[in-house]
């Protein structure tokens, strides 16, 4: 199958790498200057309804070059060199992710009569499809050689769906500009899901062979399901729910051993969540309250020692999620608004996190090697998202190269795909301004 290149007539701008391109000149795509920041913002999608994926979710083909992203017309390829929008799958189609090893676009379809986990070549366009789905079962990780998937099986689902997606939240064609009486009933329906106990299982389709395996039968609600973007047999899910009732951090290996909690509760009302591995696998971040809505930090439990980091953030620095990029150098908050956990008064922006690790003096007096290894987060606010409404989740994730922080906002009405750039104008950068920029009305 070949699809038309319905971009040609865009121009190459190099927005975030550089290479062997044919000259051309920049692409006409809105960008303009925060601001209040004083960095650039680049819209890189043009179909409004476009959306980014899901913070933990790798978007990015191997080379860095191009970018997943959902349409209102289906699935779509972002060319980071030259900003041309490639669409690779028409119709409604939910995408799991871009495979690390070859690239791969895992997505599933979403007829309810008949629904199937495919998966498509971005250069050739052929269409694999890896299994039929079955009611109650839902696939949405793939493993780092992508020998394996994940998902889970409601062994009793309710005729109805349940209104919420794959991580609990609102389903991303509905509510997305969804009213504060809509983000209440959200909450209602997690509390309903939570509160059915529905048996489940967590379950590992071989993507050659076909074959299932199913493990860790329960009545908790098992959710939020990723591999480790490098170690191919350990899996990271959650017992959903609201958090403050939930033990959520897991892993798992993919023969049902080391069933291992991530985080242990020390006191009443501590919650954990938004859980996701750094770029090495190494480590596990998820966003902690001690309690909730009170202290806030960014927590890391390193897989292979149990050592346990955490960083310290100020009230109106809490975001939906956080994020890291490889190297663990740089973190990324996406905000928030004053009606969630935080109640932040002055919260809506994206931010940059430089991590200072405080340093032990305990010296031979005390064995601090079992102890939680603290430190602080230094921000600098990247975008103004005043005029983003948080409904829609900007889910920010870093650029292969490390220049861009990725998100997606309403902030000009529909949703679309931006980009803001890590270094002011006048500092190192790979893109050129381009003309004809405008702020977004």
């Amino acid at each position: 199958m070949k699809l038309r290149n319905l971009g040609a007539g865009l121009a190459v701008f190099g927005l975030l790498f550089t290479g062997r391109i044919a000259p051309a000149q920049p692409a006409q795509l809105p960008s303009w200057i925060d601001p209040d920041t004083g960095h650039r913002v680049i819209q890189l999608s043009t179909d409004p309804g476009s959306e980014s994926l899901y913070f933990n979710l790798n978007p990015f083909t191997p080379d860095g070059r191009r970018m997943v992203i959902t349409t209102t017309n289906g699935i779509s390829l972002i060319n980071l060199q030259t900003g041309v929008l490639e669409p690779v799958v028409g119709g409604r189609a939910r995408i799991i992710m871009v495979g690390h090893k070859t690239g791969r676009i895992f997505y599933t379809t979403t007829n309810r009569t008949d629904r199937a986990v495919m998966a498509i070549d971005p250069v050739t366009k052929e269409i694999q499809v890896i299994a039929k789905l079955a009611r109650g079962q839902d696939v949405s990780a793939v493993n780092a050689d992508e020998t394996l998937l994940a998902g889970t099986i409601t062994l009793h689902p309710p005729a109805a769906n349940n209104g919420t997606n794959a991580d609990g939240g609102p389903d991303a064609r509905t509510d997305i500009r969804a009213a504060d009486a809509q983000r209440g009933d959200k909450a209602r329906k997690i509390q309903e899901r939570f509160g059915r106990h529905d048996a489940m299982e967590l379950f590992f389709l071989n993507v050659k062979t076909g074959r299932v395996k199913t493990y860790d039968r329960c009545t908790d609600w098992l959710n939020h399901l990723q591999f480790s973007p490098t170690d191919p047999t350990l899996l990271l899910f959650c017992h959903e729910g609201p958090w403050h009732k939930v033990d959520r951090i897991w892993t798992i290996r993919t023969d049902g051993s080391q069933l291992t909690k991530v985080h242990q509760r020390t006191m009443a009302m501590e919650i954990a969540g938004h859980e996701f591995f750094s770029a090495d696998g190494q480590t596990v971040w998820y966003d902690l309250q001690t309690p909730r809505g009170e202290d806030f930090w960014v927590a890391g439990y390193e897989v292979a020692t149990g050592r346990r980091t955490w960083y310290h953030l100020q009230r109106n620095e809490w975001s939906v999620h956080f994020n890291v990029a490889p190297g663990g150098q740089l973190f990324s908050g996406d905000g928030g608004d004053d009606k969630m956990v935080a109640h932040a008064p002055d919260g809506k922006w994206l931010y940059l996190f430089r991590p200072e690790l405080l340093p032990d003096l305990s010296g031979p007096d005390l064995d601090s090697s079992k102890l939680i290894h603290t430190g602080v987060f230094h921000a600098e606010r990247l975008v103004n998202m005043a005029k983003h409404d948080y409904a829609l989740e900007p889910n920010a994730m870093f650029s292969p190269d490390l220049k861009w922080l990725i998100f997606r906002s309403n902030m000009s009405g529909a949703s679309q795909v931006y980009a803001v750039e890590l270094n002011k104008p006048g500092m190192q950068t790979s893109w050129p301004p381009t003309s004809g920029a405008r702020e977004p009305e």
